[in-house]
């Protein structure tokens, strides 16, 4: 077997040697080899590959140079877009993750010296959200994309479109209070002056007149005449007491349906008025879907919701583990708390109300809540779909 061999003891430790990182500073990225030691690196710097190498580099050394710098940007933030779309994460992190693969483009070879200068480059250039805290670093991915941006653009059109649907609503709200407004004082006005017409003094003898119908004729009749058509009217009425009363109950009724009905107009209004497409809040409990988050362990785990980013995008702190994830609202779910714990109403009628729960209905997937606060405080609301309520951190 020679002295160089594949299978000798001395090839086979170089062999698991190099499977690992070695430093930076004993990488050469013009030659793409990696040294063990400064004396290899020393000795591979002499050698003729290396110096062949050399005279291409110094031919047009800034084009070699910003070709290694924008190679690593891409490859780094792509690695961010993949990994860490959406979440808040040390720099020092990311940074160990992309170098894990020995053929990356090493850093010794970019315009950065550091891993810090180029945070800084990222925040400059708003490609990232950069914070530096006690702990280090941490950065945030910005996306960018065009199908990001349609989106964006589409989203906006939608808010604009309700905003038009809302002023809509409210004008024929404003409408028909109007109306009502002007029917009600004509209906006193005209029960009044029929009172009125019936009515005369005791020691008044003078004859009675009564008004039929909207005509301006009066019919006058004597005293007589006007008693005996009187108890006439009053004997052929007499013994229909019940269908007067049972009018009179029909017409209280028609006019309580009908106040009914303007009552669930104005609830079907405001659903209409206040149902969006989007429902994060601050400070209620939701449970992360996502299943790309599953690797890191934060599936199906409850955080708080502590920011809303452009309506559609929450930034949750993890109960358990307190990391904060950037995450979109269609990979969260609400949180139902236990039988008189507090929820807001994320969406509908009463949309930003919060209320105590008063029952569940596992059959029907709704709730039967009481408001707690505001202009509909104490109202009770039957049934409440589970999609609209969340729990709130107490």
């Amino acid at each position: 077997m020679g002295k160089n061999d594949f299978l000798t003891p001395k090839a086979i430790a170089n062999r698991i040697k190099a499977k690992g990182l070695q430093k930076l500073r004993w990488y050469c990225q013009m030659c793409q080899k990696q040294c063990r030691d400064e004396n290899g690196f020393k000795c591979h710097c002499m050698s003729e590959g290396h110096q062949r190498q050399m005279q291409v580099f110094g031919q047009n050394p800034n084009r070699v140079v910003d070709g290694y710098t924008e190679e690593f940007e891409a490859t780094f933030l792509e690695h961010m877009k993949r990994s860490h779309r959406f979440s808040r994460i040390a720099a020092t992190v990311v940074y160990n993750e992309y170098i894990a693969d020995r053929h990356h483009v090493h850093m010794n070879s970019t315009q950065w010296a550091t891993l810090t200068d180029f945070v800084k480059y990222l925040g400059r250039t708003g490609k990232c959200k950069v914070e530096e805290t006690p702990k280090g670093w941490f950065i945030t991915y910005i996306d960018r994309d065009s199908e990001t941006l349609f989106k964006e653009k589409m989203k906006n059109k939608r808010v604009r479109a309700d905003l038009v649907d809302e002023e809509k609503q409210e004008r024929a709200i404003k409408r028909q209070i109007e109306r009502a407004e002007q029917t009600v004082p004509v209906n006193e006005v005209e029960v009044e002056v029929e009172d009125k017409l019936f009515k005369r003094d005791e020691n008044d003898d003078s004859k009675i007149k009564i008004k039929l119908g909207t005509g301006n004729k009066n019919v006058v009749k004597e005293r007589g005449e006007s008693s005996r058509l009187v108890f006439d009217d009053a004997a052929e009425n007499g013994g229909s007491k019940k269908e007067r009363a049972k009018k009179d109950g029909n017409e209280k009724a028609g006019g309580k349906s009908a106040l009914d009905e303007l009552m669930r107009e104005q609830e079907k209004a405001k659903e209409r008025t206040n149902r969006k497409d989007y429902w994060l809040w601050e400070g209620i409990v939701v449970k992360v879907m996502s299943k790309p988050l599953a690797e890191k362990g934060y599936y199906k785990q409850k955080g708080v919701v502590r920011k809303v980013i452009d309506k559609y995008v929450g930034e949750i702190e993890m109960i358990d583990t307190k990391h904060v994830l950037r995450v979109d609202q269609e990979e969260l779910e609400t949180v139902i708390p236990q039988i008189g714990g507090l929820v807001k109403i994320v969406n509908g009628a009463y949309r930003g109300s919060n209320a105590k729960l008063l029952a569940i209905d596992t059959d029907k997937f709704c709730a039967k809540l009481q408001i707690e606060k505001g202009i509909y405080d104490g109202r009770v609301l039957p049934a409440v779909e589970y999609e609209d309520i969340c729990k709130i951190l107490q």
